[in-house]
């Protein structure tokens, strides 16, 4: 529970302060004063009589009623002063820097658990333990530094781990990242991440609240509160940027299906976040310039202008966003050699727009106003400008300040120059900008902002699926493995997936006849086995009974042979789907080429189930493969709707039916009328 007191306290007492401000104890109070704290402030310290200029007592149960804690003391005396305080001193939140729970060991776990049962007696808020602490306008009760500057529109940041939000604050303050709050919660004992999101998105005012939340993720304890309150918060207006880590733990799982060998946790949270909106992020360096590039106006195109005045750069930046599927148009015509005539000779215009190294702040203004009013195609505009160290920037930094107020497509500003223009770039910053010293970066990080989809709609899809036959035919399946083909057959015509005509017989005869009626060539495949293919169990192009009664006699006599499947043989472009349970998040949803690519090629979507058309779409066009499902070098692609149906088909049938663990559709064979299941497995496991 998250309450006033932690947010606003008209108190607070530090247990544990001291004046060694290289002690967390001590450097506590020091941000506390430093950050302008105007309530009280008290501190409890048995061996100190003064702390910083403050009167100390010496015992915690000298001091008066108290709003706020902050223990940073043995994990050993937690538990009683948690007890004392809240119980006598009508403290109703605590913040816990002390390390040496549950991260540590079960003894640990328990005094945790003390420290939590007592909190949830009193109604109390509890942060950590095992954190750096709280910051916002209100206090700063962090021992950390650096403390970056706090602005009531700056970025709310929630970090699962001390440290790295340490580092994340590094790397956000040199770019001018401007923060309004940062949630360490360490151990997240009581108030986890998805608490935070939920306290936002619950109490969120447009008017007066960050629109901007970046994410630092260890454990996603419940998917679905983080799923929610994200989701909600971008509908609001909000931008969301996250890094999880520690996502690969289950990716080498050795797994007996396609989707098992490539399905990992890290699917489920790729899925996770592109169902929320939430643009993912891999390193400290992303995420926070992720965090700038919000702060900018969004972007309304793909088409970028970049103005320099050295080359290189401008090309790297070029080839990144064209990489990640951004454009640099060519700038050509009239206006075009109008821009150029008013820039020094030598000067291209052509996109980038290079200045040259001997291009003055008037050009540079001059090259930005034809970006933003002449040149019509231009959806943003890149300025890169270092120096070699022959002139100082300030004057050429200011034109740039100017213009960015001035323009209403965005300008990314790209100072390279850290240390030979650090003054420059330092006064420029602190006009409320942000830069972007590395292009490739920059560019990376508006890649994943561009292919991050809007928050997916929380309806089900349900037309053409029938539920209670689906609910029926699992009710009725007997123990765990893998289901015959026959209730594979009805659960996807349950779901209305269209599959191949086939029939499974131990009966030579039967299987001849049918052949027979649906008219050859056919394909014979081993039912028993679970990889077909691995033990010669399929055999393609059959033209005759005869071959076919060959294929029957030997598929057979392969070990663990209990019929044979025989199916009319169409042709097509292969393709996959698959699924697969992970606890706490649900079903996996993957689609990509199909065949023995599947695996080699690892190109797949992933998506967490129940999907939206919308989804599914997403899902089918962020595949590197896509331009083969569009059709290439004169092929017809595939019918793309079809195949997103069907997808999405699929996850409605999953979401009533937990019971599914594993699922593979491979290969599914599509042109461009229809989309058709050729094989298909079902794991089934029932608790």
């Amino acid at each position: 529970m998250i309450n006033r007191q932690l947010l606003r306290p008209e108190s607070i007492v530090v247990i544990g302060g001291s004046n060694n401000v290289h002690k967390p104890g001590g450097a506590v109070v020091r941000n506390l004063i430093q950050g302008g704290y105007k309530g009280t402030l008290r501190i409890v310290n048995p061996k100190e009589d003064e702390v910083q200029g403050i009167k100390v007592f010496h015992d915690a149960k000298e001091i008066p009623p108290t709003e706020l804690a902050i223990l940073v003391v043995a994990a050993k005396y937690c538990p009683d002063y948690v007890e004392l305080l809240a119980s006598e001193k009508e403290v109703r939140a605590f913040i816990i820097i002390s390390a040496g729970f549950g991260e540590e060991t079960k003894a640990g776990a328990a005094l945790e658990q003390r420290i939590l049962d007592t909190c949830e007696r009193y109604g109390a808020s509890l942060i950590g333990p095992n954190c750096i602490g709280l910051l916002t306008e209100w206090h700063h009760s962090v021992f950390t530094k650096p403390i970056p500057q706090l602005n009531p529109k700056g970025v709310d940041f929630i970090s699962g781990s001390g440290a790295t939000a340490v580092f994340i604050l590094e790397s956000a303050v040199i770019k001018g990242l401007q923060f309004r709050s940062v949630w360490s919660i360490g151990n997240g004992k009581q108030i986890g991440i998805e608490d935070v999101l939920q306290y936002m998105d619950e109490h969120f005012n447009p008017d007066t609240d960050s629109k901007v939340k970046l994410l630092y993720i260890e454990n996603i304890s419940n998917p679905d509160k983080l799923l929610f309150h994200a989701a909600s918060l971008i509908r609001k207006g909000c931008r969301i940027a996250a890094i999880k880590a520690g996502s690969s733990e289950s990716g080498s799982r050795a797994a007996s299906s396609h989707t098992g060998a490539i399905a990992s946790s890290d699917s489920a949270v790729e899925a996770l976040f592109r169902k929320a909106g939430i643009v993912r992020c891999f390193s400290r360096e992303e995420l926070t310039t992720v965090g700038c590039i919000f702060t900018l106006p969004p972007l309304t195109g793909k088409n970028f202008a970049i103005v320099t005045h050295a080359g290189g750069p401008g090309v790297m930046l070029t080839d990144a966003l064209s990489k990640g599927g951004l454009q640099v148009p060519p700038i050509s015509g009239p206006k075009a050699e109008e821009l150029k005539s008013k820039l020094f000779a030598g000067a291209s215009v052509a996109n980038p727009i290079d200045i040259l190294a001997t291009g003055t702040p008037e050009q540079l203004g001059v090259a930005i106003d034809y970006c933003e009013n002449v040149f019509t195609d231009i959806d943003a505009i890149m300025v890169i400008f270092g120096t070699p160290g022959l002139v100082q920037l300030y004057e050429t930094y200011d034109v740039l300040h100017k213009k960015i107020l001035e323009c209403k497509k965005p300008v990314f500003p790209i100072l390279p120059s850290l240390h030979t223009a650090g003054p420059e770039v330092e006064e420029f910053l602190k006009k409320g900008h942000v830069n972007f010293s590395d292009e490739v970066t920059l560019a990376t990080a508006l890649t994943q902002i561009m292919r991050t989809p809007a928050p997916a709609p929380p309806e089900i899809e349900l037309f053409g699926v029938d539920v209670p036959r689906i609910r029926e035919i699992i009710s009725g399946i007997k123990g765990n493995g893998y289901i015959s083909p026959e209730l594979v057959h009805d659960l996807l015509s349950c779901a209305g997936i269209p599959m191949v005509p086939e029939l499974v017989s131990a009966d030579k005869s039967v299987l001849i006849d049918f052949a027979e009626k649906v008219g050859y060539p056919v394909v014979a495949k081993v039912v028993g086995p679970v990889h077909k293919s691995d033990v010669g169990g399929v055999a393609l192009n059959i033209r005759s009974k005869e071959h076919l009664a060959l294929e029957f006699d030997r598929m057979m006599k392969i070990k663990d042979a209990t019929a044979v499947m025989v199916q009319k043989m169409i042709s097509g472009t292969e393709l996959f789907i698959g699924a697969k349970y992970e606890p706490r998040f649900g079903h996996v949803v993957l689609c990509g080429l199909g065949g023995i690519f599947v695996e080699v090629l690892k190109d797949v979507s992933s998506g967490l189930a129940p999907l939206s058309y919308d989804e599914a779409y997403s899902m089918i066009r962020s595949l590197r493969g896509y331009k083969i499902l569009k059709g290439t070098r004169g092929q017809v692609g595939i019918n793309e709707k079809r195949y997103a149906e069907i997808i999405v088909r699929l996850s409605t049938l999953l979401r009533f039916a937990t019971e599914i663990k594993e699922m593979d559709i491979n290969p599914l064979l599509a042109d461009k009328d229809n989309v058709v299941a050729v094989d298909a497995r079902i794991l089934i496991e029932k608790s």
